[in-house]
């Protein structure tokens, strides 16, 4: 896989901006690093990593996740707690807007979160949760960039620059203990991978791979910022853990081809490295 390093570098040199590559298999261990250590605003990739804190909080009984939250647009700034709200203009998931006042379990939440990478839903749970216990369950993990600050659209806190920030190795390391099972448990990993496999957005992971091509993954997006992460499901049986991460993109929609891309080069060379073994 090493040898394959200089042709992914080519293609992502192709496009303005920083990029990052991790990829392990995860049965030989085998990887391939690039920029992985370089910090990038995490965007909504950080919703894995509250997802991960909910089944370890769950897991411990200090709340069911068919517990039930009310729907409130209401969340406070971590500079000075003054209030603020979400816009559902801008979020990707706009249906739980129209249902303020009701409730929704613990679970269907964390699956907006995650397969429709809804705002609301995610500010809704990191208040549940709390951001300081999401980082210290990463720091739990071995993933010491991962940093989980605050909610989404904390207007304040982005002026004051107090961003939820990742690296890419950190975000392979986390996919690599869900798909060991050893993300809280083996059936919290099962769980959470059964929700990351619904993901709606696919335009850079799986967006080259064949059909039967299973991928559990979670992308994050904003202006100048295209990632995505998860875990392959290969036919054969076996897996491995890629992360994409880019910033100060200038062409999104090239760039996001370049990402897929990479994503297919990776695929066609654990194949082609399959067949050599027969």
């Amino acid at each position: 896989m090493h040898n394959q390093t200089q042709p992914l570098i080519h293609e992502l040199s192709s496009q303005k901006g920083i990029f990052a590559v991790a990829f392990k298999e995860v049965a030989t261990g085998k990887d391939l690093l690039i920029n992985e250590k370089e910090v990038f605003h995490a965007a909504s990739t950080m919703k894995t990593p509250v997802m991960i804190e909910v089944f370890r909080q769950a897991a411990r009984k200090k709340f069911s996740l068919n517990d039930s939250i009310t729907l409130k647009n209401e969340f406070r700034s971590i500079v000075d707690s003054s209030s603020y709200s979400l816009d559902s203009t801008d979020d990707s998931e706009f249906e739980l807007y129209k249902h303020i006042g009701e409730k929704r379990s613990i679970h269907d939440l964390v699956y907006q979160m995650i397969i429709a990478s809804s705002n609301f839903a995610t500010n809704l749970i990191i208040e549940k949760v709390g951001a300081k216990n999401v980082t210290e369950t990463m720091r739990h993990y071995g993933a010491k960039d991962i940093q989980v600050l605050r909610g989404v659209e904390d207007q304040k806190a982005y002026d004051k620059g107090l961003n939820n920030t990742t690296t890419a190795y950190d975000l392979m390391l986390i996919f690599e203990k869900i798909s060991k099972g050893k993300a809280v448990n083996r059936k919290a990993s099962k769980a959470m991978i059964d929700i990351l496999l619904d993901q709606k957005f696919n335009t850079i992971i799986p967006a080259q791979l064949p059909k039967d091509v299973k991928v559990a993954h979670k992308t994050g997006f904003i202006t100048g910022i295209h990632h995505d992460s998860g875990i392959v499901f290969l036919p054969d049986g076996r897996k491995y853990v890629l992360v994409l991460l880019s910033k100060n993109v200038e062409d999104e929609a090239a760039t996001i081809k370049a990402m897929a891309n990479v994503s297919g080069m990776i695929y066609q060379s654990m194949i082609s490295s399959k067949r050599k073994k027969i």
